[in-house]
């Protein structure tokens, strides 16, 4: 069976992988010169299981007002004329209450727990290596109204037997001794203990040798210009510089792209291009550096540390699909990395970075089946395409290949956007 993969990055590229395992002949393809090179390239770095949770929820529409007049604001949104953008924004908002968000996180967490369980026996399988590391997610708080806030964090984690530890300001300082330099700056935090770090890109493109080991073929700079249909079903992909590549079934893993291709075939799903900023600093001193990622619930940024550099990304800008890197983009990371570790890292040597998450308004990603038998989908993974590339993968490669997934798809395909 061939299988023509769109999109060679993390999802793109897992999915292949379980394809390949599983005997296929697959053909992977991208616009770009090699795999990782868009919204894999330089993300946060977190492997986010215990944080697995929709943006989409109570209260975020009141918050996000007051974001908008932060200093040091995470959310940006630019008065667009783009009836895309809006209609998107209010069926998010339509998401922000109770019972749509513990639908959403238990639909979630289903996909990033399965890629907690099935990513070791990858990296067992394979020997990979991207600067891994198992020492959780500090989820740093400011002020004791974060500390009473995240109360109902915790009953949820509860709910989905998901490990973490409430710490005092010592408990912080023991998790992360470089906090102990601004140890004034914060009153508490939560720790996720399962979770996990690692250089996303550098995981792509390992991963993606080993593909070719397997025989999985990969074809760069290749824009895909339509998605064919004949008789019902997918014919082909066109491309600008190939033409036409046929196989018998085709997965759409190209991100906030995906849309692109889908519209005109008349899937259309409220995928959205989020964009979102990191920098890359090396480390100068190991003892004031972080050892694993904090997140800075204040300013909404994670500081990750990737072996002898330092990743710091957040911020969420709402402006459809630019990717301009502007000369004050970064303030706000930038800040926090000095604000906590102003000892750990090189900041003057910091490398910007700009790339565009697939955001569904309810959080989850669009996985599974289409209206065309021949044709799958795995997009719509937002921020958490690093935490669910492994389980959401290998979920879909079984699907292709007609094999019941060990995990249900109810509330995953794009059934659920469907009038």
């Amino acid at each position: 069976m061939k299988i023509i993969v769109m999109g060679a990055g993390v999802i793109g590229v897992t999915t292949a992988y379980y394809l390949a395992k599983q005997g296929a002949e697959v053909v992977v393809l991208d616009r770009q010169d090699g795999p990782g090179l868009e919204t894999s390239y330089a993300n946060a770095g977190q492997l986010s299981y215990g944080m697995s949770s929709p943006w989409a929820a109570p209260g975020i529409p009141v918050k996000a007002i007051k974001w908008l007049f932060m200093k040091r604001r995470p959310l940006f949104i630019w008065p667009l004329i783009s009836p895309t953008m809006w209609k998107w924004c209010v069926q998010m908002v339509g998401n922000c209450n109770e019972k749509s968000y513990r639908i959403n996180k238990g639909r979630m967490v289903r996909v990033s727990s399965y890629s907690r369980d099935v990513m070791p026996d990858l990296i067992a399988e394979t020997g990979i290596e991207y600067d891994g590391r198992a020492q959780g997610t500090l989820q740093l708080f400011r002020t004791e109204k974060q500390v009473k806030a995240s109360k109902a964090d915790q009953e949820i984690l509860d709910e989905y037997d998901s490990p973490y530890e409430v710490l005092d300001r010592d408990g912080c300082i023991s998790a992360e001794p470089a906090l102990a330099e601004v140890k004034d700056k914060f009153v508490g935090g939560l720790r996720l203990t399962a979770d996990r770090t690692g250089d996303c890109q550098h995981f792509t493109i390992s991963l993606t040798e080993k593909c070719v080991e397997m025989g999985v073929k990969f074809l760069y700079g290749q824009s895909i210009k339509a998605i064919a249909i004949e008789n019902g079903k997918v014919a082909g992909v066109d491309t600008e510089v190939a033409g036409r590549i046929t196989g018998d079934a085709y997965v759409c893993a190209m991100g906030s792209y995906a849309v692109n291709v889908l519209n005109p075939i008349g899937i259309r799903l409220p995928v959205y291009p989020v964009k979102g900023y990191s920098v890359t600093l090396p480390v100068i001193d190991d003892a004031y550096a972080p050892q694993s990622t904090i997140m800075d619930e204040t300013h909404k940024v994670a500081i990750t540390r990737l072996g002898d550099r330092i990743r710091v990304a957040g911020t969420a800008e709402i402006a459809g699909y630019s990717e301009r890197l502007g000369p004050h983009a970064t303030d706000t990371v930038k800040h926090v990395i000095g604000d906590l570790f102003p000892r750990g890292g090189d900041i003057s040597r910091a490398e910007g970075w700009t790339g565009l998450r697939p955001m569904t308004p309810d959080g989850t990603p669009v996985l599974g089946p289409s209206r065309y038998s021949n044709l799958f989908l795995n997009t719509g993974h937002g921020t958490l395409g690093w935490t669910m590339a492994c389980g959401s993968g290998r979920a879909v490669a079984d699907v292709v290949l007609g094999k019941t997934p060990e995990i249900p798809f109810d509330g995953l395909t794009a059934e659920r956007y469907a009038r």
